[in-house]
């Protein structure tokens, strides 16, 4: 509003003002929607003149937004919620196995578990586009990010559809010549960078060494894996990373960690059909699956 004269908002704005909000900065913003960092600037500055409020305020390289701000952002975050339930119903028809569904999932996981299930969902129903985003950040299902998430911990809210597919267990490996070579009061580790140090693998890992070192560190789990195999140390792996014909065997001394394995999609599109076609191929691959201790359910 700029007086008592309504002023039509711009939903391209109102998006790049939103990616905005959610980044904290200009360049975070980009990434997010794939633009140049100085198209966000000049859409939020046109969508601050739209307004007629000062919406952010600028420090170095982030963005902090005004109380004005901090209103619009919660309102847009809703806005864009509903156009990506939209849009997800667009892309499906309802009465043909059709649509575009994105799954997002941790990559190692995707790379180890998500390649045969998604090859079916295919042979099964080939009017059906599958898109994997292998990421260990958490992608919003409300931003359009994903329709469908594989989490290894239960979203503590959100409108949500949650379906437990299973356990995944963790244990200790290192290969055979290390173990043997190398005494266990000198053994070092192998872990995530420093971003990962809150996970249950990385505490877990940290809790056995008990004061010896992390000599190498990497956020991808299967240059982890292969350190290892090259005799690097000692490794926290998922059991589905390890083969029979690995030359990597578990370290005694240590209690498996089990992380839960949940479906999660957003309430308002689980019935979508393709959405929904996609969900089940998933459940019972993973209920067919012997790397899994299975607790189904539905919350």
């Amino acid at each position: 509003m700029t007086g008592k004269e309504f002023t039509h908002l711009d939903w391209d704005d109102l998006r790049h003002f939103l990616a905005l909000a959610q980044a904290g900065t200009f360049l975070g913003a980009a990434k997010r929607i794939g633009v140049e960092h100085a198209t966000v600037s000049r859409r939020v500055a046109s969508f601050e003149a739209r307004v007629g409020q000062k919406l952010i305020d600028r420090r170095g390289r982030r963005v902090v937004l005004t109380a004005h701000g901090e209103q619009v952002a919660q309102h847009a975050a809703i806005i864009a919620q509903q156009i990506a339930i939209i849009e997800q119903l667009s892309r499906s028809s309802a009465t043909e196995m059709r649509g575009h569904v994105r799954i997002s999932a941790p990559p190692a996981f995707s790379s180890a578990l998500l390649a045969k299930p998604i090859v079916t969902i295919r042979q099964h129903y080939p009017g059906v586009q599958i898109t994997l985003v292998g990421e260990k950040r958490l992608a919003s299902l409300n931003r359009r990010e994903a329709d469908i998430a594989i989490r290894l911990s239960r979203p503590e809210d959100g409108d949500y559809s949650i379906a437990k597919l299973g356990e995944i267990h963790f244990h200790l490996y290192a290969s055979k010549a290390y173990i043997s070579s190398v005494p266990a009061s000198e053994w070092s580790f192998i872990g995530y960078d420093e971003d990962m140090n809150a996970s249950p693998q990385q505490l877990c890992l940290m809790e056995f060494a008990a004061g010896r070192p992390i000599s190498v560190r990497s956020s991808v789990l299967e240059f982890q894996a292969m350190a290892a195999r090259h005799h690097g140390g000692i490794v926290m792996l998922p059991d589905f990373a390890v083969s029979e014909t690995d030359c990597l065997q578990r370290v005694g001394g240590h209690s498996p960690l089990k992380r839960e394995v949940w479906l999660v999609v957003h309430s308002q599109i689980k019935d979508v059909p393709s959405v929904r076609a996609v969900m089940d191929v998933l459940k019972s691959a993973f209920e067919n699956n012997s790397e899994f201790s299975i607790a189904a359910g539905e919350g």
